[in-house]
């Protein structure tokens, strides 16, 4: 295997990580797994998301806990305080030899810190700036919430997915992953890839705007055209589809399993294998309008079936045959043969702790640049050194920073 192979499809790639939380940090974990040279850029007092854990029981060091772990590793740390004079001229040092940069704080906080994208744009005029925020930038959109914090829940209230997610009473439900952060993280990702792509063939950067609330609204596309087309406000949906069926979770004996039969050919199997074919050609059942006419009919006669059979008899049964998964918890996961062959779970040392932690694998495969978890979360501002080297800085002039509050 090659050296550009092994590190991945993005290797040459640098990119300024100015991120915190979890949205921006997970856009440029993207770009770590797949080789870029990511380099975090934090306060002094580190990502407030160091101090979140969770931590192990045997963790003597506290520097950083599971959560940190999971969406920081494959990068490098550096602590800057970009209040102080010197600390803005060595991010301008570091942004001289980057090909992207990556920030999520408020809109207006870089400007005020004399380092907007146009400022940075006169430095590197090839720079790709992305930006992460809850009601995006007003270069691109002047949002009347353009000064809202946001978090997570607040784009998923706003975007419109909490508002069909949750029982079928009408009562919303957050989605349990945070969607509000990692999808607009995953498009921020995309959208670096596009501009970066861009600036190779022109020279030129751009400014990349991606607000959290319009990322989980496009997550939701179906409200907007069942409001449109047919005129619809759509409510939470439990465990159904609004128009499929079957399409859902269905309970068994054990706990609840999920079944997407909705085409009158895995409709039929389905019905073989539950012995029980002559609902195929029952004129209520027959075709995708009668099912979902008839819901109630159909989810009645799969719960006689599935409530009789456990989650792993029901895998023996219909595993392969129509589409199918138990409703899986982490166990289960950690359990199943798929996920080790596919090494969705990879475990890193954790400085401090005694043995090795997983986190969440690469989920994008590649066969010749694959990309791969290579390194764990970094220490607070412990490639200083190493990263100010790159810009001329000694050992001596990296105390003297230190000493005076400009580096961690």
């Amino acid at each position: 295997m090659t050296t550009v192979a092994a590190m991945g499809a993005l290797s040459g790639l640098r990119v300024l990580d100015l991120t915190l939380m979890m949205a921006g940090p997970y856009a440029s974990m993207l770009l770590g797994d797949h080789g870029a040279e990511v380099i975090k850029v934090e306060p002094l007092e580190g990502d407030y998301v160091r101090s979140v854990g969770p931590y192990r029981p045997d963790d003597q060091l506290r520097n950083f806990g599971g959560y940190f772990q999971s969406v920081n590793r494959n990068k490098k740390s550096i602590a800057l305080n970009l209040k102080e004079p010197e600390g803005r001229e060595i991010l301008i040092e570091l942004v001289k030899q980057t090909d992207v940069l990556v920030e999520n704080y408020r809109a207006g906080v870089m400007d005020r810190l004399g380092l907007s994208y146009e400022t940075l744009r006169d430095v590197r005029p090839q720079l790709v700036y992305a930006a992460v925020r809850g009601f995006g930038d007003p270069r691109t959109g002047n949002s009347p919430y353009v000064n809202w914090p946001a978090y997570d829940p607040i784009a998923q209230a706003m975007g419109g997915i909490m508002g069909i997610t949750g029982s079928s009473d009408g009562e919303p439900a957050k989605v349990g992953p945070g969607v509000g952060d990692i999808v607009p993280a995953i498009m921020c990702a995309f959208g670096v890839l596009a501009a970066v792509y861009r600036a190779k063939q022109t020279g030129r950067g751009q400014f990349l705007d991606v607000s959290m609330v319009d990322a989980v609204l496009a997550l939701s596309e179906r409200i907007i055209y069942q409001h449109s087309y047919e005129g619809k406000v759509p409510k939470p949906e439990g465990q159904r589809h609004p128009f499929l069926t079957p399409f859902g979770i269905v309970r068994c004996k054990d706990g609840h399993i999920t079944l997407a039969c909705h085409t009158d050919a895995f409709w039929s199997r389905l019905c073989e294998l539950m012995e029980r074919p002559a609902l195929a050609s029952d004129p209520r059942l027959k075709t995708e309008v009668a099912r979902r006419e008839n819901a109630d009919l159909v989810y009645g006669a799969i719960s006689e079936y599935t409530m009789k059979r456990t989650k792993r008899e029901l895998l023996e049964e219909l595993g392969g045959h129509v589409p199918f998964s138990p409703v899986y918890n982490v166990a289960d996961i950690a359990a199943d043969p798929h996920f080790a062959a596919r090494e969705m779970l990879v475990e890193l040392e954790h400085p401090g702790a005694l043995g090795r932690m997983a986190v969440a694998g690469v989920p994008v495969k590649m066969t010749e640049t694959p990309g791969g978890v290579r390194r764990r979360a970094p220490m607070l501002s412990e490639h200083a050194a190493e990263i100010l080297t790159g810009v001329g800085i000694d050992e001596q002039r990296l105390k003297s920073l230190r000493d005076r509050g400009v580096v961690g």
